[in-house]
């Protein structure tokens, strides 16, 4: 078994690696299952994974994610018509982890909207469908206003621009530009017909950016609580997971991909 193992190694190529990697990414699948279907060590199969982690990481990283207004106003989809300003749709999405032993720990990651311990990430998309920005993961207990100031998104907006985001995204005093924000009932009984007609017109269009997270998601690594042993490479997993959004089949507006 032992000899066997040592061929399987000698016979892996970058292509076989790199299958391992999308597989643990994709699937899930413990270290100790890949390293038996594989046929390889379990130490073999952490020091793969970490190492097409990094890699991925600084290569589809160094490529810039980010538009320019022209860019995005060029493959402005039809549906964004009302909100042709729009250069970023953002959200904040959560990955629950594993309860660290440490109560100190545990209220920095702990999230009371999940009312789990969490890792916490921003991301933007352009209204075409293009992942254009991914922040680090950050402790779950931080507000969207605080990684929105700490993830460099604000350098990046002018005042010709516009942010869309859903309503407890509190950052117009944040940003630079516009923001487009469904409007809140606040101490109001309902709304007025205006403010219905365009609270329902942004959540029309911030849904993409919901399929876009859900996409991300469907990584079944993702799908259970991580462990705190991965801690050292979630946030390069978790990048690269969004920026392979950008190389999949499938536009995520269907109406800029009927224009093209």
């Amino acid at each position: 078994m032992r000899s066997l193992m040592l061929s399987m190694q000698r016979l892996f190529n970058p292509l076989m690696s790199f299958f391992l990697f999308m597989t643990y990414l994709s699937l899930g699948l413990v270290q100790k299952d890949l390293a038996h279907r594989f046929r390889i060590h379990q130490s073999t199969v952490s020091r793969i994974i970490n190492t097409w982690a990094n890699f991925l990481y600084t290569v589809l990283g160094a490529v810039g994610i980010w538009m320019d207004e022209e860019t995005v106003k060029a493959h402005m989809p039809d549906v964004f018509q009302s909100y042709s300003d729009t250069q970023v749709i953002l959200d904040c999405t959560e990955l629950r982890c594993q309860t660290p032993h440490s109560l100190l720990l545990q209220s920095e990651v702990f999230s009371n909207y999940k009312s789990h311990c969490t890792f916490k990430g921003l991301i933007g998309m352009a209204p075409h469908g293009a992942v254009t920005f991914v922040s680090s993961l950050y402790e779950g207990a931080i507000s969207d206003r605080e990684i929105l100031k700490q993830s460099g998104i604000v350098s990046l907006l002018k005042p010709t621009m516009a942010v869309m985001v859903d309503k407890g995204f509190l950052v117009e005093d944040c940003v630079p530009c516009k923001v487009h924000i469904p409007t809140f009932l606040s101490k109001r009984a309902q709304l007025s017909g205006p403010e219905v007609r365009k609270t329902q017109s942004i959540a029309r269009l911030r849904v993409h950016v919901e399929r876009l997270i859900r996409r991300v998601k469907e990584h079944k690594i993702f799908s259970t609580a991580i462990p705190l042993s991965l801690t050292g490479s979630i946030n390069q997993l978790y990048t690269v997971a969004c920026l392979l959004v950008n190389y999949q089949n499938g536009p995520l507006v269907k109406a800029w991909a009927s224009n093209c």
